[in-house]
């Protein structure tokens, strides 16, 4: 998933036929790829080649403070689960065996009575910088989440480092996906970041938010920060010299963390989405990964003697709208005519074959997890807002909508025409905003697909630069539901998308429910993640579910699940085997390829 623009007629064979880029894109795709022989060195048993998109410099940058929760977009590598192995995280987390394993924690600790979850760091580590590795540089590394207004700080009342290898967090009310929040993310180094984690400090001893002119003037020159490489702590680092448009290559760090479990001597991360690399495993230069590849190339795959792996994603691709531009989309009865208007299920069989589900529920978090946090009795109460057109057409004669001929008009009796964004490179979501545009139209609101950058598209939904739109519905942070709420009304909304200067899809978050009567959507997924009893979360989870069901703040489309393409016995000896627990990690949080990477399960042939 990702975008640069291509032309409509690529667009339809993706959507239409499942073509891969070999065929829709021909030639141009091929010569635009970089050689199956890594640059700065030839392929053997020492490499592993994967694939990410990335932007170099000036628009790649090296500034990963934040990250995976609220990093600064663009980042070089660090957006991906490949970023792991640059900068560590505390650990990384066994979702079907829920356990942990540390990296660079060795134990964490809660304490109820006090509040409070704390991480012991390993002794001895150090930065590729040759400095230790401490407490301070977790405090620096919160402090200047604080600045990326991280959801975490909503449940922060300070934070400590008793001793040089013990940080603490004291919370200001007893939550569990604090945890989450505290080893999941990737510790940054006091030496680059300590002067802004001094400022972000400041203001918070000072009483001050982000909100206050001080901090809106800090964000955003923290937006603008630009260090001039990356201080890591994992195994590998960027061979700087091997830096292209087509391809980075990663070597050992000898003093990084899990440098002594690594097999590969090299990682080489091939560039690009889709159209980019189906080439290049086409042709059995990328062993591993995790673009959504249309079915004609799966199919293609698999005669070339690749497995395709299939793990869990937990969220998908969903219509956003514009409320702010747009007024007419305020009304809850034009969002859930749009739901009933799109049938998701071909949605997702268009987008990725038996890789996209249509999703039922309409829960704002994965079907497969609603049975273990709501009761069947309110389960029964989600409305599936089934594909039906005249349903569809009920509700926006109730909003005030009228139809001239086949074409619908707004209640103030302007023409229902709208432009849908979406990434381009991304062949999944291109293809799904592509038929969502086709299904509107067929039913009389005219929409116009365009795509746009991948780097640039979740920036203009900030801002706010956009009428429709393709972005992501649920998470796969973690197997809480509250993570889900998070990217369904935070991430591109109003409280995230201010680090941009916007409001997103300017969605307000206190609002009124016929369920619930007056609501704040900001407490009610706070509250779905709080206290340290999942138990006692249930109902939690359960409003949250209940009233993005009856609001429709976005509405999702399809879940996906990977298609991931491995190639084994020429570089890789053997990847995980379908049954194997750790596949059913999400493919973009705690990869099971990272994962077996660091811990040295995966190994050359």
């Amino acid at each position: 998933m990702t975008t640069q623009d291509f032309d409509l007629s690529r667009r339809r064979l993706f959507q239409l036929a499942g073509v891969g880029a070999v065929g829709a894109a021909g030639v141009s795709a091929l010569a635009a790829c970089s050689p199956a022989e890594p640059e700065g060195g030839g392929s053997g048993n020492g490499e592993f080649h994967g694939a990410w998109p990335f932007k170099v410099s000036p628009e790649g940058h090296f500034n990963n403070a934040g990250t995976p929760f609220a990093g600064v977009p663009v980042r070089i590598l660090t957006d991906g689960p490949y970023g792991d192995l640059l900068a560590l995280p505390s650990a990384y987390y066994y979702w079907t065996e829920k356990k942990w394993e540390y990296l660079l924690a060795e134990s964490h600790s809660s304490d109820a009575a006090a509040n409070t979850y704390t991480v012991k760091i390993r002794s001895g580590l150090k930065w590729s910088d040759g400095t230790e590795i401490s407490s301070a540089d977790y405090l620096t590394t919160f402090h200047v989440q604080w600045i990326q207004r991280s959801p975490l700080w909503n449940f922060v009342e300070k934070i400590e480092a008793p001793d040089a290898n013990t940080f603490t967090i004291t919370m200001n009310k007893p939550s569990t996906v604090v945890e989450r929040y505290l080893l999941r993310s990737n510790i940054v180094s006091t030496a680059v970041f300590g002067e802004w984690a001094d400022k972000a400090k400041a203001l918070i001893d000072g009483k001050k938010t982000m909100d206050d002119p001080d901090g809106v003037e800090l964000g955003k020159s923290f937006q603008e920060f630009r260090p001039e490489k990356y201080t890591v702590s994992g195994p590998y680092d960027i061979d700087y010299g091997t830096i292209s448009d087509s391809q980075i290559t990663l070597v050992k760090n000898p003093n990084g963390f899990g440098a002594d479990k690594v097999k590969f001597d090299k990682v080489v991360l091939y560039n690009g989405e889709t159209p980019d690399i189906t080439p290049l495993v086409s042709d059995g230069t990328v062993d591993y990964a995790t673009h959504g590849f249309p079915v004609a190339s799966e199919a293609a795959f698999k005669a070339a003697g690749y497995r395709i792996i299939r793990p869990p994603n937990y969220s998908g691709p969903a219509l956003l709208f514009n409320l702010d531009k747009f007024p007419e989309f305020k009304d809850v009865k034009v969002r859930r005519a749009f739901a009933h208007a799109i049938d998701r299920a071909m949605n997702g069989k268009v987008a990725l074959g038996d890789s996209g589900k249509g999703v039922e529920f309409m829960a704002g978090m994965s079907d497969g997890s609603l049975d273990q946090w709501l009761t069947p009795e309110d389960k029964g109460k989600l409305n599936k807002y089934a594909f039906d057109t005249t349903q569809a057409t009920t509700l926006l004669t109730e909003a005030g909508w009228t139809k001239d001929g086949d074409t619908w008009k707004t209640k103030e009796g302007k023409a229902a025409e709208y432009e849908i964004q979406f990434p381009s490179e991304f062949a999944d979501w291109s293809a799904a905003g592509t038929n969502a545009a086709e299904q509107l139209s067929t039913f009389g609101i005219k929409v116009t697909p365009r795509g746009v950058t991948y780097t640039q598209a979740p920036v203009d939904i900030d801002k706010g630069e956009f009428q429709l739109a393709i972005q992501q519905w649920g998470a796969s942070a973690h197997p809480h539901p509250h993570f889900s709420f998070v990217a369904d009304l935070f991430t591109h909304n109003i409280p995230i998308a201010k680090n941009q200067g916007g409001k997103g899809m300017a969605f307000e978050l206190k609002t009124k429910s016929e369920i619930y009567g007056d609501v704040d959507l900001t407490a009610v997924v706070n509250d779905a993640g709080s206290g340290l009893d999942e138990a006692a979360q249930k109902a939690n989870v359960t409003k949250a579910a209940l009233v993005f069901n009856e609001l429709l703040p976005m509405v999702p489309l399809f879940e996906r699940l990977g298609n991931n393409p491995a190639k084994e016995g020429e570089r890789v000896k053997a990847f995980p085997a379908d049954t194997d627990p750790t596949v059913q990690n999400a493919m973009y949080a705690d990869n099971f390829v990272v994962l077996g990477l660091l811990t040295g399960k995966i190994e050359p042939a």
